[in-house]
Parts: C-alpha cells; sequence; structure tokens
C-alpha cells in the first residue's frame, strides 16, 4: 500500500473538494492508504524568517507528511482565477525544503472553471519539482453540478475521467 498524502485546497468543510477526496479514498483503498490534510486554516501565515530557524510545530509536521509519503494529492478549488490562498500558503512553507521535489503528484482541479488554477498550481508544482503528467492532472469545470448532496459523482464522464485519473497516478506512485 502506497501512502498517500492529499492536500484539500478548499476551506470549506462541506466543499465539492471533499466529496471528490472522498470518492478518491473510495476507488483507492485496495492501494493507497490517504493521509488528508483538510486544515489549511490552522497554518500561520507564511513568514521566511521562520522558514528554516524556530519554524511552527504545524509546519515541522506537515513537511514531515509531505516527505514521507509515496505521492501527493492535491484537490482543489480556483478562487478568483488562482489557487486558494490557503493552499499557496501551505506551498510557501515548503519552498526552503526539499519535500517536494521527485514527489509523485496528482492534481485535481474542482471549480466553476477552474483553468487558470489548474493551469497556475501545475507551473508552481513543476517549479518545486514534483512529478506528474498530462494524466495526472484533471481539470472538473462546473463540479457542483457533477456530485449530488450524498457526495455521489452523478456525471459519467466525470466518474470515468476520475477512474483514468487515479489509473495514471497508481502507475506514477509504482514506477518513483
Amino acid at each position: 500500500m502506497k501512502k498517500i498524502f492529499v492536500i484539500n485546497g478548499s476551506a470549506s468543510h462541506n466543499s465539492s473538494n471533499l466529496k471528490l477526496i472522498d470518492n478518491f479514498a473510495d476507488l483507492t483503498k485496495d492501494f493507497f492508504t490517504l493521509t488528508v490534510f483538510n486544515d489549511l486554516k490552522t497554518l500561520p501565515h507564511f513568514d521566511p524568517e521562520l522558514s528554516i530557524d524556530n519554524t511552527p510545530q504545524t509546519v515541522l509536521d506537515l513537511r514531515h507528511s509531505i516527505g514521507t509519503a509515496d505521492g501527493i494529492l492535491i484537490c482543489t478549488p480556483e478562487y478568483v482565477f488562482s489557487i486558494p490562498s490557503g493552499l499557496k500558503n501551505v506551498i510557501e512553507w515548503c519552498i526552503s525544503t526539499t519535500v517536494f521535489s521527485d514527489k509523485p503528484l496528482g492534481i485535481i482541479t474542482a471549480s466553476a472553471n477552474g483553468e487558470k488554477g489548474h493551469e497556475e498550481l501545475q507551473l508552481i508544482m513543476k517549479t518545486v519539482m514534483t512529478k506528474f503528467t498530462t494524466d495526472t492532472t484533471l481539470l472538473i469545470q462546473g463540479v457542483k453540478g457533477k456530485i449530488d448532496e450524498h457526495s455521489n459523482i452523478i456525471d459519467n464522464k466525470t466518474k470515468n475521467d476520475l477512474i483514468k485519473f487515479i489509473d495514471a497516478f497508481k502507475r506514477l506512485t509504482e514506477n518513483s
């Protein structure tokens, strides 16, 4: 079983992204063990002066979780044509380290549109040297109409796209 650290980029407790993470967890329970980081609000704002020395324990714990994982999944909405500030804060706390270097990565952007945020996140994660392919990225536009109130994916194309994404992500983690 591969250990996957999942970062929920949404700060909402009832987000479509969390529902997608639940679907991912159910579909991968036979080959992934997931740890979901759903606490963007608990991290302090990035402070470069604390990034190396006197780093807050919550940040050290986050870095450790990323560093010891066999792969990372980021599932996030887009806010104002960008990635959410909480997600950017997570990444910024890790810039002074190499925890993301060569780490297999899956990116799911699920939002109303999501295109700009999806592109931006790929650029950022390429910069921090994670390993991902076009097949381990998934853009789900109009997500609110594709998941019901019980977290079920009700759109067949989205279901099929998620399964293809999972297969590609599984291959990426196996080859790392």
